[in-house]
């Protein structure tokens, strides 16, 4: 039985001047598992359906009201978004040309819900998170490991969520190594991350989104 407690993570002004919005949500009692393959070919099916009624070419993506939000960030905040897209818009493209990837139950229900509602999701094992959540931008030389990717040091100024042992979201596209899903996750924090033109209810609504098809993955 799933459980879920909203959070609140406070947003300093400097943060919140660029438009950036985040949701927050918790997940208990998960069980992380491999998704079957059938269900998420079919749940996969409906959701490029979906887009198709949204968007009838790929071309036209970057027009849409939320990728063209979550772009503008981008240049905000030093992200050129035509080499490095919104996590979003890169699912979409991704579940298009070949397919989104099978990792989890877990990680493939937030890649849905991400590529569904144009919105970039985060999922973060809540064991792993160490001390109070904060959102800020770095100072520069910070140590961060991406998932996929090597140790790197950070350059400053970037917006970040921060436990107390460093960054463990790069806003709003790339996720830590250290707080990453596994078989061993039992709670987990959903990010549902906005920018300044994406409406609140839609942030809402991708957090439920990745819980529905969580719970069709896991059965």
């Amino acid at each position: 039985m799933i459980f879920h407690v909203h959070m609140e993570i406070e947003i300093p002004l400097d943060i919140s001047q660029l438009g950036i919005e985040i949701m927050s949500d918790e997940l208990s009692d998960v069980s992380i598992r491999p998704s079957r393959k059938e269900v998420f070919d079919i749940l996969a099916g409906e959701v490029k359906i979906e887009i198709r009624e949204r968007i009838k070419r790929l071309k036209f993506l970057p027009d849409e009201p939320t990728i063209r939000a979550l772009r503008k960030l981008y240049w905000k905040i030093g992200i050129d978004p035509t080499k490095t897209r919104p996590s979003s818009e890169a699912l979409v493209r991704r579940l298009f040309r070949k397919g989104l990837p099978m990792i989890n139950n877990m990680v493939d229900g937030g890649n849905l819900a991400s590529a569904r509602t144009f919105i970039p999701i985060g999922l973060y094992d809540m064991d792993m998170i160490q001390g109070e959540l904060r959102i800020g931008k770095t100072t520069g030389g910070e140590q961060f490991r991406g998932i996929g990717s090597q140790e790197e040091k950070l350059r400053g100024g970037i917006p970040a969520l921060f436990d107390e042992a460093g960054a463990i979201h790069l806003y709003p596209h790339r996720d830590s190594m250290r707080t990453r899903m596994t078989e061993a996750t039992s709670e987990v924090l959903i990010l549902s991350c906005g920018a300044k033109g994406v409406r609140k209810k839609d942030l809402d609504r991708s957090i439920e989104e990745v819980k529905y098809f969580y719970d069709q993955l896991r059965s």
